[in-house]
């Protein structure tokens, strides 16, 4: 097995809760960025954390980013009966919608930091948290409950809530959809979304919350196609863009990965969907699914993270520090009367 000196610019998954030869072979070979894991991934924590340690020892960085969806709700990688069940980010908005936008921040803030303790002790350093996406009424379902709410400010309030616990808890935050699939009004798992609503308007509500939250560290492109902007290509393919738009109106500067190569929004080959990512400015492609011949074809057309990419995804992982001091019981007793109380 053949380690490279750095790693290529995309992230992976891996078909089960072990490596397989094949796919330890791939990994030493291929040396992707990071790991990221789902529920077929998921068994037990000592199995999980066994999982993680194999896949750090393939690629020969004992450092190498494991990535998650923890969001709580409908989207939560770990749960019951090895983990707790965490509450979608619309309980958060229902408070603050109530009049209560403290405690609905505070209740974000704590439930992050305890999903962060959850993530941390297994090895998991990156979380996909938090969707700033918002919620509105002609929204396809796919967001509904996982926003923070429909108005930018409460979505960035809240959203910026959830990625300090994280980062509180030594885990790193992923701002998501970049820049904003709460109007799309089809799954982009299953199709591609288009959305024709103006600059402005889009500038004003969609874009506005990651606007706000344009300092984070790490963040994810949504596979939308805004017909006002780039008529032709979704952001993740499009150097309109994210030129413009996520590297220029909202002013991101973290390091941007794709969403998921192989979901159903996005046509041609993986290969060619990779490099169209790349192209279009993305730092890291995601593939998810943990299809080998996949994987290999993303990476493929990866290449060595380098320049500019580089830099952003070292200063992303530089802001990994030590977790907060946490009693775990007397924070989910307290995390527990805060959603009652929601």
């Amino acid at each position: 097995m053949t380690l490279a000196t750095a790693p290529r610019a995309f992230i992976t998954g891996c078909a089960g809760p072990t490596l397989a030869p094949d796919e330890t072979a791939f990994l030493g070979e291929a040396a992707p960025w990071g790991l990221i894991l789902f529920r077929r991934n998921v068994e037990s924590p000592a199995q999980v954390a066994a999982l993680i340690a194999a896949f750090r020892a393939a690629v020969g960085r004992p450092e190498a980013p494991v990535l998650i969806d923890q969001e709580g709700g409908r989207v939560q990688r770990l749960g019951p009966p090895h983990w707790p069940a965490y509450p979608p980010a619309e309980i958060f908005a229902r408070r603050a919608e109530a009049g209560d936008m403290d405690g609905a921040a505070q209740a974000a803030r704590l439930g992050a930091r305890l999903m962060a303790a959850d993530l941390a002790a297994l090895g998991i350093t990156v979380d996909c948290v938090p969707c700033a996406d918002l919620r509105l009424p002609e929204g396809h379902g796919i967001i509904g409950d996982r926003a923070y709410g429909s108005t930018p400010a409460q979505v960035a309030h809240l959203a910026r809530a959830a990625a300090e616990g994280l980062m509180a808890g030594g885990v790193l935050p992923v701002l998501k959809h970049i820049p904003g699939h709460g109007r799309a009004r089809a799954d982009s798992h299953e199709s591609l979304p288009v959305v024709e609503t103006s600059r402005a308007e889009l500038e004003a509500t969609d874009f506005a919350p990651f606007r706000l939250l344009a300092d984070l560290p790490l963040g994810m492109t949504a596979h939308v196609v805004y017909a006002a902007i780039d008529p032709d290509r979704p952001a993740t393919t499009s150097p309109t863009v994210i030129d413009e738009v996520i590297r220029g109106h909202i002013g991101f500067d973290g390091a941007l990965m794709s969403d998921d190569l192989s979901m159903g929004a996005l046509a041609g080959s993986l290969a060619s969907r990779t490099e169209a990512s790349f192209a279009a400015g993305c730092d890291l492609a995601l593939h998810c699914n943990g299809r080998l011949d996949e994987m290999a074809e993303v990476a493929s057309r990866s290449p060595v993270l380098q320049g500019e990419a580089a830099r952003r995804c070292a200063a992303a992982l530089a802001r990994l520090g030590p977790a907060e001091e946490i009693i775990a019981s007397e924070a989910q007793a307290r995390f527990s009367a805060m959603i009652a109380a929601s």
